[in-house]
């Protein structure tokens, strides 16, 4: 007998995104991740845009994590242009990357995700039995919004941002005083640490190849090598030799491979595991109480590699606060100009990669986007195909469950990649 079992939108993840599985014999036949959202063409009405456009019309991509992908534009079009940036500019920019990356993880982990663990449908359920875990994440996440909304000129889509720098800029006083915030953020992700750790996660684990930026010194959000677990050691200028997209049929989201070998993770957990020795003492704590061992390879752990980042992330943003000038200059000067580059920066959920040609007046002739997503689909697929295996004998509401707490593993962000539930099993 073939059982089809059909899940025309996952909950509880950004956007619109299904789950179709073949069953017949006892193995998996076939399955499918679907990203149905519409086309976003981004890639197309970007080309006759000038050059200072760009980084507003991106943001655009994405409500949940409008600030990577502003960065990202920025720093490829910045690139394009022989544009050096002072250094009080690349560490605003890092604070507003930290804000976005506070407000997406807070936001999943304890308002997405946490139902899964605790045996709740969602998290009006979870917030009658937890108000208090609940209400800690959306203050961290409200920390994270104030913090790019400080530099940002607003939460969402922010419009202080230019190629060459700012509008204008905080002063080091405004963000000295908004320290305690971020502290009290902090103080409460630690609070709640040992509930996450102690929740109930699968012991599902599948070795893939694992990709993030890295850097010896830091914990690497806008800068730094991209590495891999499988030795893979490029500049973001390489990305594209090494990781190819194909199209799918089925899907408006196409999937990446790396050449010569296979699908690949980014995201927290590929950062975690490659940057492990860069986290700060206290996330390093979180991570050696959890029930993972580390560098881990089940896509379960990413909840676990989540708040440590929220808890390092803090810890780089109160360094960067304390020990770093963020004041000068506002900008610099610039003259538009031909050229090509690619840029990559750590979007919450992995890897965001840009790449821009310019014409002499400074017109989009090419654009390519790839956010992180895109590049996890084709493995959310091959984790799916194992891990189901051992569920193949129950019912299709446990196998609806099951499917759904992996991919929210990952919190795809579907709208970047082109958006999960309502059931329908038929079969046949």
């Amino acid at each position: 007998m073939t059982r089809i079992i059909d899940i025309p939108y996952i909950s509880r993840v950004e956007g619109k995104g299904s789950l179709e599985i073949r069953i017949s014999g006892g193995t998996i036949e076939d399955l499918k991740f679907k990203i149905h959202e519409a086309p976003r063409f981004f890639e197309a009405f970007l080309i006759g845009r000038m050059y200072y456009e760009i980084h507003e019309i991106v943001s655009r991509i994405c409500g949940v994590c409008p600030v990577t992908h502003q960065i990202t534009a920025l720093k490829s079009i910045e690139k394009i242009l022989g544009l050096e940036l002072p250094e009080h500019i690349h560490h605003l920019r890092e604070l507003m990357a930290i804000g976005g990356i506070l407000s997406s993880h807070a936001l999943h982990l304890f308002a997405m995700a946490l139902p899964d663990y605790t045996g709740h449908p969602d998290i009006i359920a979870m917030a009658r039995d937890y108000p208090d875990v609940i209400k800690t994440g959306f203050k961290i996440k409200e920390v994270g919004d104030n913090l790019v909304e400080i530099i940002g000129g607003r939460s969402v889509h922010p419009v202080s941002t230019i190629v060459g720098g700012f509008t204008s800029i905080p002063t080091h006083e405004r963000l000295r005083r908004f320290k305690d915030k971020l502290i009290e953020a902090k103080n409460l992700a630690l609070k709640y640490s040992s509930f996450i750790v102690n929740l109930d996660y699968p012991t599902f684990e599948r070795r893939s190849e694992h990709i993030a930026f890295y850097d010896s010194e830091d914990y690497p959000i806008n800068s730094g090598v991209v590495k891999s677990t499988e030795g893979l050691e490029i500049t973001e200028d390489e990305y594209r030799r090494w990781i190819y997209e194909v199209e799918v049929g089925y899907s408006n989201a196409k999937h990446s491979y790396v050449r010569n070998r296979g699908s690949f993770m980014v995201g927290p957990l590929p950062r975690v595991n490659i940057n492990y020795r860069s986290l700060s003492d206290d996330a390093r704590d979180i991570l050696s109480s959890s029930p993972f061992k580390f560098p881990c390879f089940n896509p379960f752990a990413s909840n676990i590699a989540r708040l440590a980042e929220i808890v390092t992330l803090i810890d780089k943003a109160l360094r960067i606060i304390d020990e770093k000038k963020l004041e000068g200059v506002s900008h610099v000067k610039l003259e538009p100009r031909a050229g090509e580059s690619s840029s990559i920066t750590e979007a919450p959920r992995g890897i965001n990669f840009h790449s821009y040609r310019l014409n002499d007046d400074g017109v989009v002739t090419y654009a390519s986007i790839a956010p992180p997503t895109c590049q996890n689909a084709a493995n959310i697929e091959a984790d799916l195909r194992v891990y189901l295996k051992e569920y193949l004998d129950r019912s299709d509401e446990e196998i609806v469950r099951k499917s759904e707490m992996l991919i929210r593993a990952y919190d795809p962000c579907i709208s970047c990649a082109t958006h999960f539930l309502e059931v329908r099993v038929s079969r046949v």
